[in-house]
């Protein structure tokens, strides 16, 4: 990024690279979250004065570049427990139990189990070592499965169904604000929580892991008053539905859950970025499974149970509404506990952005990873486009809160269904789970380099998953044949294992092909570091190691 001086007085532009590339330098120096991007040079005089600022401030700058072996060496591996507990004990994850009952009609035993069930299992998807041990965020990293240009697949996928998600729960906190008082109301309360949400990820990595590290505090204190001023009317209702459940609504609240507990796949790489790369694989898995684990089956449990009291409890029923104001059922329930119930009902509602901020992040993140130019705009106003988009269209859908709720989550479902199999296959299986595999350092950004897939078999092993998932959904727009049949909606269950099982077989068909057109192969040829070696230094062609 330096460049040598054409006379012993520098431009005005050259001397502010140059200010800048110092500034990068010292801040590498003093701690390892502060690098500023390659790119930055590049960047309009006005940016470049910004970045500079808020480098100064402490706050995070750098882009979507892999951070190295030397700068991942934070201990503080508890905080990969920290992170998911706070993003996933709030009203918003509590939002999703609350589907069974309200939008399913199921019980509250039916919907207990399904929920004990999905959270044990759907927990077990947790990429979250691959930010410690390779530096990448969830978008680059999945180039080594995806391939370079495959992998813009799933980055434009989770940048939209992620800022749907935000839609969903700025709804949702802004309702619980909004609910507070009378002087307040749920669009006065969206734009708070869209706002806090931003200054959250304006900030970046340091900040938003410090803010996760105490914000579960209220909502432990919130949920536990909860309890005790609504136990004797929890204990009245009847655990049963005035109805056997048939198994297709069980099937299909189990995969809205399911997909509510996967959608954390794609942005748990992102949040271990700069932390110890020598750490156990196993600590750093335990941490984040005990955190999502933890935190989402208690509060999906607990959104059950009072939804499901609400048929029983007018005061309840009257906050519920027509089933779409969750914030009013809160404060509903807390309404016995008098100014201390809106006090804690205030900390509930501001402490949503401990799940929206990791989600608007990996948004930024992911939408870099579309092209080299999206790399070069600061995250800083790709988190304020992101904002400006959430909080109209959440002001607009707050009253048809579960029909959107239940579409994205399961559209969320579906796609990550194969994202799941292809990154998980490649590494256990092509990659034997072997960490040395990775070339990062020269292939992340490269796309002809041989540690990359060329990603067809990711590509098609998405089109077959993607036209067998159409033939099992069940949603009020689609019924596949397969649903009708009575089984529910098990697209993402079904797809999940389809898409293992083709990835297997298109990626031994990818390798061959390479084999045999006498190109180095990464996975079988560690040693040849060149991207493009010379004749004399080629394998064999179809010499079996690939496979």
């Amino acid at each position: 990024m330096s460049r040598a001086p054409f006379s012993k007085k520098k431009e005005p532009d050259e001397q502010l690279d140059a200010d800048v590339e110092k500034l990068s330098t010292e801040a590498t120096a003093e701690t390892d979250i502060q690098r500023l991007p390659e790119e930055i040079s590049e960047r309009s005089t006005f940016l470049q004065r910004i970045t500079i600022q808020l480098t100064k401030w402490g706050l995070e700058t750098n882009g979507i570049v892999p951070i190295p072996a030397e700068e991942r060496k934070d201990p503080r591996i508890y905080q990969m427990f920290l992170m998911w507990f706070s993003a996933n004990l709030n009203i918003l994850t509590l939002t999703t139990g609350t589907a069974g009952p309200a939008y399913y009609g199921l019980g509250i035993r039916d919907s207990l189990l399904v929920i004990l069930d999905m959270c044990l299992s759907g927990v077990l998807v947790s990429p979250s070592v691959f930010g410690p041990k390779l530096g990448t965020r969830g978008m680059v990293q999945a180039r080594f499965s995806w391939g370079y240009y495959g992998a813009l697949i799933p980055s434009v996928l989770v940048t939209v169904t992620l800022q749907g998600y935000l839609i969903l729960n700025t709804i949702v906190g802004g309702q619980t604000l909004g609910s507070v008082s009378t002087h307040l109301n749920n669009t006065l309360g969206i734009v708070i929580i869209g706002l806090v949400t931003l200054l959250v990820v304006f900030s970046g990595y340091k900040v938003l892991h410090w803010y996760q590290t105490f914000i579960w505090i209220p909502n432990v204190v919130a949920f536990v008053v909860m309890l005790g001023v609504s136990g004797r009317h929890l204990v009245q209702a009847p655990v049963t539905g005035t109805a056997p459940a048939p198994a297709s609504v069980i099937m299909t609240f189990g995969a809205a859950l399911g997909a509510s507990v996967v959608n954390w796949s794609p942005l748990m790489p992102d949040q271990g970025i700069y932390h110890d790369h020598t750490a156990s694989t196993w600590k750093i898995f335990w941490y984040s499974y005990l955190g999502l684990l933890l935190s989402i089956m208690p509060a999906h449990m607990l959104g059950a149970a009072w939804t499901a009291g609400a048929a029983f409890v007018p005061a309840w029923k009257a906050g519920l509404g027509n089933g779409n104001d969750i914030g009013g059922l809160l404060a509903a329930v807390l309404a016995p506990a008098g100014g201390f119930g809106k006090f804690l009902l205030v900390l509930l509602s501001l402490t949503t952005p401990s799940q929206c901020a990791p989600a608007m992040y990996t948004v930024c993140n992911s939408f870099m990873t579309l092209a080299p130019v999206c790399a070069k705009i600061p995250r800083f106003l790709l988190a304020g486009a992101s904002t400006v988009i959430i909080i109209p269209v959440a002001i607009v859908g707050s009253d048809t809160f579960y029909a959107i709720f239940s579409d994205i989550l399961g559209f969320i479902g579906y796609w990550l269904a194969p994202f799941c199999a292809v990154v998980l296959t490649e590494h256990v299986v092509f990659r034997r789970g072997r960490w040395a595999a990775y070339d990062v350092a020269r292939a992340w950004d490269r796309a002809g380099h041989p540690n990359l897939p060329r990603g067809y078999a990711a590509v098609c092993t998405f089109a077959a998953t993607v036209g067998f998932i159409v033939l099992c959904m069940q949603k009020q727009w689609w019924t596949g044949p397969l649903a009708r049949t009575g089984t529910g909606d098990v697209g993402m269950l079904l797809g999940f294992v389809v898409g293992v099982l083709v990835y297997l077989c298109a990626r031994w068909l990818e390798l061959r092909w390479l084999c045999m057109k006498n190109t180095i192969c990464q996975l079988c040829h560690p040693s040849q570091q060149s991207p493009r070696p010379s004749a004399r230094s080629r394998p064999a062609p179809a010499t079996g190691k690939c496979l």
